[in-house]
This record gives structure tokens, sequence and C-alpha cells, in this order.
């Protein structure tokens, strides 16, 4: 579902009734109103309670999945500073092929305020609140959002509207609205660089601490290191532009996948990995592996190359990878000439300078796996097929996917930039999908991943004092539950880095708390609770999401989990 950019933004919205978002949770998140009667969170027109959210009206439904949201970080973050989110629903951007589902962020930056951990240096507001321990501006929201209302009509990305659920089972043809708000509240609480891209030049003169840990692996330089034109030049070296926190970097393994990789073998002399985009069809690359010699494609029509039209080359095509430019017809029409005549895989190569660009479609019968070249790349490989060119496609175990080769995890630096999209995201080919990547994609869920680890490197949480990937002591880490839907009872599994007093408590999605599993102290190392569904009066819980959460020395995570209940469960 590649397409749908998640767009940032740091207008200031006016405030309007409050709806409070949780208490339970290690900070407060409060949702502040702002669309006006009959609108938005105030529509009253009727709904169907799904997917765990009862709400009887859309706006009722909105507003619940908004609270989901606001919990899910509550019970997260670590701050004694309530955090406001000023919401709404307006017409955004939106077409037949593409759409700006919401755009968000911080209302104001701070810097040189009491208790900053980094001197000179801009703080999105809720960040600055909670390192200096007092709201630096009442007056103000925190957090300013806006989502797009138009997809409830069902006149854009193909008739697609808002799923409301926040069980993670949206059906065919709807967009889940909760990874959507996550995402952007994500933004405002950190999750974005201020700098001019086109130029370089600081947010009013100073750095932003999300630079402090944005990298550049061709100049081994971070951002607030570099000059105006560097920082130009990096917002755009595509592959090149990772985040360099010690607590991403840890736990980066657990939750990335090997790389896939687009390898050139042979000849020498344009040996090695490329970057490339991934397509919304075919196979998956991470299943498998697929090693062959690349064959222009040659339709017999001019262009010739473009695979519009049936392949005439089918026999020297067959068995091989097909090289097939981009233009004159969908991706999926390239991928679909391309296995009609043999071809093990497609390579699409760009039309115009930059980066490799994703390829959007749907077409399940391609089953071959395609991907696309930059036009540079793409080039250098027609230049040398007179002599052969070989190509593997695939896994490599010995990298993560969407990290550099020492495991700093990408940030999204395409060519040219995307405005809102480009360096305050995490690169689109980390598989799984990450929450705070650019695009709504297949199989993302309703957590918060690698950028929980990324705000503990920004400063929300305490720094870890030991570093697994040096050999040091355990590092927090809290399992998925397990089994994950359950019926009977679930164990969750979790490490502390030292001994101390440990909570593994779960909550409902409204952020109420259920059960109490574990309260007690406990040595360093790896540990587990048993939830067999029951609250802390010893009633069976009913089937729905919950959250559960895990809290000791100097650190806090949270993960979801889903209760299928039975008759008599």
């Amino acid at each position: 579902m590649r397409g749908r950019a998640l767009r940032r933004g740091v207008s200031a919205l006016a405030c309007a009734a409050f709806l409070h978002a949780g208490t339970a949770g290690a900070a407060t998140i409060i949702i502040v109103n702002s669309d006006s009667v009959n609108e938005g969170f105030n529509d009253a027109t009727p709904a169907v309670p799904v997917g765990g959210n009862p709400g009887v009206t859309r706006g009722a439904q909105r507003l619940f999945v908004f609270q989901t949201a606001a919990n899910l970080w509550g019970n997260i973050l670590s701050s004694n500073v309530t955090i406001q989110v000023s919401s709404q629903f307006n017409a955004l951007p939106c077409d037949a092929t593409s759409a700006v589902l919401g755009s968000a962020g911080t209302a104001q930056l701070f810097r040189n305020f009491p208790n900053a951990e980094f001197g000179t240096t801009w703080y999105p507001g809720a960040l600055a609140n909670k390192q200096a321990g007092s709201d630096l501006d009442p007056t103000m929201p925190d957090i300013s959002a806006q989502f797009n209302t138009t997809l409830d009509a069902g006149t854009c990305l193909g008739g697609q509207t808002w799923y409301y659920g926040v069980d993670g089972n949206e059906p065919a043809g709807q967009v889940e609205l909760l990874p959507v708000v996550l995402h952007e509240i994500g933004h405002g609480l950190g999750f974005a660089q201020y700098a001019n891209l086109s130029t370089g030049a600081y947010f009013n003169n100073g750095p932003d601490v999300y630079q402090r840990f944005l990298f550049d692996n061709t100049v081994n330089l971070h951002w607030n290191e570099m000059t105006g034109a560097q920082r130009a030049a990096s917002a755009i070296n595509t592959g090149h532009v990772a985040w360099d926190g010690k607590a991403v970097k840890v736990e980066a393994p657990t939750v990335l996948g090997p790389r896939v990789e687009v390898r050139v073998d042979s000849p020498a002399g344009i040996a090695g990995s490329k970057s490339f985009g991934t397509a919304d069809f075919g196979a998956s690359l991470a299943t498998g592996t697929v090693t062959g010699q690349v064959v222009l494609a040659d339709d017999g029509a001019a262009p010739n190359a473009d695979g519009c039209t049936a392949l005439t080359n089918a026999a020297a095509m067959a068995g091989k990878i097909a090289l097939i430019d981009r233009g004159s017809c969908a991706f999926t029409a390239k991928a679909q000439a391309a296995q009609a005549a043999g071809a093990i895989a497609c390579i699409i190569v760009n039309n115009v300078a930059g980066s490799a660009p994703g390829l959007g479609g749907s077409d399940p019968s391609i089953t071959i796996p395609t991907v696309s070249l930059s036009l540079a790349d793409g080039n250098a490989i027609k230049a040398n097929l007179a002599g052969g060119v070989t190509i593997t496609m695939g896994p490599n175990p010995g990298f993560l996917a969407g990290a550099d080769d020492v495991g700093r995890v990408l940030l999204y630096a395409p060519n040219p930039v995307e405005s809102g999209s480009s360096i305050s995201h995490w690169d689109v080919t980390a598989d799984p999908s990450l929450l705070m990547e650019p695009f709504i994609t297949q199989g993302l869920s309703s957590g918060v991943d690698l950028t929980r680890y990324a705000f503990e490197d920004l400063g929300w949480f305490s720094p870890r004092t030991t570093d697994t990937s040096t050999g040091g002591g355990p590092i927090a880490a809290l399992a998925g539950a397990y089994p994950n839907p359950f019926t009977m009872t679930t164990q969750i599994g979790f490490t502390l880095p030292s001994a101390g007093h440990a909570e593994v408590v779960v909550f409902d999605v409204a952020g109420r708390m259920v059960k109490h599993l574990v309260s007690q102290d406990l040595p360093a190392g790896t540990h587990s609770a048993i939830w067999d569904g029951s609250d802390d009066a010893g009633q069976k819980v009913s089937s729905g999401v919950f959250f559960y959460r895990l809290t000791g020395p100097g650190i806090t995570a949270s993960k979801r989990m889903v209760r299928v209940s039975t008759l008599g469960s």
C-alpha cells in the first residue's frame, strides 16, 4: 500500500474541548478536541461498533482510536508533565492513487531550559517539558495534529475508507487509523528534524536534538557537526544516513530481519550491492534468493525496453532476470510481461535521475520478485550487458534490513528531497515495516518498535549503561507474548539489565489497569509471567486487545496482545 504519505507539519491549532486519555501510564497524554460542532470528533453520523471500538457515532469512534493511541504512548513514555495533543480532522490532499493521511509535529521548540541534556539545542515541547520537569509554556498545546476526513467520503484511494477498529484486522478497502495516529503523535514527541533540507540551514541558528543522532557514513559526521551545505548533501545521500544512538543499535537485531540485497556479482567493474525500491506486488525477496543473468526487455515497439506489450525476446529471457525501463504503462504490466516471457525476476529502471522509486500496484497473479533501480545503476548495467551481467537478489543474514553495514538503522533520504518525509522517518528498506516509515505498508502493526529506543536516545528515558553489542550485561527487553492471540493463557518474557523492583501490568485499550502480573524485586536476567486472561478480581476478561507494560530499573517497555475467549473461558 505504498504511496500514501504520512507527512509532518508544525502548525499550531486552536484548543477546544478536552478528552483525558488515561492516567494509568507513566505519562499522561490529553487529546484536545479542536473540531467544530458536527465535524471530526463531533461527527454524529451513526456507526456500528467495530474491532474493539465501542463508539456508536463516527466522531466517538475517531476519539476512541485517538484515546487508544494516546494511552499506548502514555504507558511507554516517562514524564511528570501532562502532554497535550491538539487534534482535528480536515480535508487533506487525496486523489485516486495517493493521499496525505495525517500530519503532525511539535507546536513549539525550546532550548537552554533547566536540566536540558544538550545545551544550545532545540527540543520539541513535550520532550523539553519532560527534561525541565515543568510545562515551559502552559498556554500552548505540545503537539498539533490533523487527519484526513476525506477518506470517509470514499472519494479517494479507489474508494478506501478509514478503519476505526483497534484490533489490527482492517478489511480490504480500508485504512487502519490507529497506526496513523501513533505515527503522527510520534513525530510530535520528537521523531523529526527541523533543518531546511534544501539549504541545510538550521532552524533559528542551532541544531535540534534529533540531528545529534543523524550520522552520514559517507563523510563520517553527525548533522550537528556539518556545514549547511553538507547537511543538504546528506539529505539526499540515499542509504547512507543512519541513526547513531546506543539504544536503537542494541535493539535493532531484536526487531529487524536480515537485509535483502540486490547485488551485482559480475562484472567486477560494477559489482556490489545497489540501493533499490521494493514493489507492493510479486514474491518477497525476504523468503528466498534469485540469481541470474540480466537480459534487457524487448517488446518490439518503440521504446522497445519499456515492456508495455508482450516481449519478443522470450527465448533469451527464459530463466533470466528481466531489465525493463520505467514509463508508458503500469509497473504491474511490466512485471507481467517479464513473467510471461519466463523471467525469474524483474528489475525496473527509473527514467529520471535520483533514488530508485517504490513500485505501487496490485496484481496477485504476479509471482516473480520485482524491484526498481536508479537510472544511474540501470545505465551502468546496460553498458555491460554485452559481456554479461549477473545479479543476486535475496536476504543476506550477515546484515540487518534497513541498517548500514555496522548495524546503525537507516533514515529515509530519497533524492530528490520529499518535503515532510525526508530524514524524519526510518528508511523503507526496514523489514518488517516500522511505525515511523513514511508510508503505510502491508503488515504495519500498531506498535512503536524501534521508535521507543530512539526516544530513549533522545532523552525520554534514563540512558542505558550496559551495551550487549560490546559484550556487556543484559539490556532490558520485553518479549512478545506467546501465544498471541491466545485463548487460555499466554507467557510474557522479559529481561532486566540489573537487579531491582520490576512490574508487569496488563491494560485494556482505554488505558485501564486490568491485571498486575509481577510486582517484586528481581535479580538481573531473564524472567517470565503468565496471564490467564483474568483481572485482579479473578474474573475472566472478554475478547479484545490488551497492552502489557514492563517497568524496571530505569526502563519502560510496552507491547500488544489479543485475547480470544471461547464459551466458558
